[in-house]
């Protein structure tokens, strides 16, 4: 079985689509399946006019030159011409749920287009049960929805815990209006005894998340670190008391699911995919409940060995249901039924 796949955002800074890519792609060739990641580095996969001409033009291309039997469109989008069977993995709908501040031609390719461009698929795969309802809610009914968990990468799970004695709070994720960092440091204005770093690509919503920082003066303890490589992520998820994931919207919740299998304690957002992915392993609390932010922070710093206990049990938990070797095998199976 001979399988492409769209690998063009795990290129450069990779966040949580390409991350995904990335380790699909490992856990495929590891389970013995002959996957072609297709990828043009010397083109950037941010500019949206570039996204276009990869979805478009050259992955196609690509794909038809590759000498596989299927493709497997990883990125949620998906090319008008296809040249072989196109699986395609849809990561959320948020283009058509909550990003009406965005551009207008940005919504109209990634939430308009893929809508329509999706019917041509021969199977849909989503993250989460929340992202596969999403799916039939607004881009209709359909049989071959299937839900595939992604992975996460091994290494979390050997992250040995060192939290440092002033407490340290961790939110890890792109800058984005809907990721609500600004719950996060208006929390942390009541919790004096807190610090925060926040890690990941930023957005215009940056300059927001900075007049909030200012207008509290929380200039020396928060930290907003954008992109930043493996080792010292991996040190901040050994190093952070706990994780924060204030999030309004997510197809999965990359950064609930690895805090978790680092052994972070984590309070999230009662919302979409977070609900589901947290399980019982999380505090949970409304992303707009600002007094809720501030009590869930106090009780888990008022006790952190016993936060610390429970989130060791939540970490065995789930360093299984977020297991590669097991999405590789669900995304093998779909793949047999297609090609037969």
């Amino acid at each position: 079985m001979r399988i492409a796949l769209d690998a063009q955002l795990a290129v450069g800074t990779a966040t949580g689509i390409g991350v995904y890519q990335r380790d699909l792609a490992r856990a495929l060739g590891a389970a013995g399946i002959d996957v072609r990641p297709l990828q043009f580095p010397a083109l950037d996969p941010w500019r949206f006019d570039r996204r276009v001409l990869w979805d478009q033009v050259l992955l196609p291309a690509f794909a038809a030159r590759s000498g596989a039997q299927l493709l497997h469109a990883a990125s949620g989008t998906m090319p008008l011409v296809r040249p072989l069977p196109t699986v395609v993995t849809v990561h959320d709908m948020a283009w058509l749920r909550v990003q009406s501040h965005t551009r207008a031609y940005a919504r109209a390719y990634f939430g308009g287009l893929m809508k329509r461009l999706y019917r041509g698929a021969a199977a849909i795969i989503t993250d989460s049960a929340f992202a596969r309802d999403e799916f039939l809610t607004l881009a209709g009914a359909r049989s071959d929805v299937h839900v595939v968990y992604p992975g996460v990468d091994a290494r979390f799970a050997a992250i040995e815990r060192r939290p440092q004695a002033r407490p340290l709070a961790l939110v890890v994720g792109t800058v984005e209006r809907r990721k609500n960092l600004v719950r996060a440091i208006e929390t942390l204005a009541a919790v004096p005894e807190l610090d925060l770093v926040a890690v990941g690509p930023p957005t215009p919503y940056l300059d927001e998340v900075r007049a909030r920082i200012s207008a509290l003066g929380l200039g020396d303890r928060v930290t907003v670190r954008g992109y930043i490589d493996r080792a010292e992520l991996d040190a901040l998820y050994a190093e952070a008391t706990l994780a924060l994931v204030p999030s309004r919207y997510e197809g999965f919740g990359y950064g609930l699911a690895e805090a978790l299998c680092a052994g972070l304690p984590v309070i999230a957002a009662r919302s979409s995919s977070l609900i589901e992915v947290a399980g019982s392993d999380a505090t949970l609390v409304d992303p707009d409940d600002a007094a809720g932010w501030i009590d869930a922070v106090r009780a888990l710093l008022a006790d952190r060995d016993a936060a610390e206990a429970r989130a060791a049990a939540a970490r065995a938990r789930a360093t299984v249901r977020f297991n590669w070797p097991l999405a590789a095998a669900a995304c093998t199976t779909i793949y047999r039924r297609i090609l037969s």
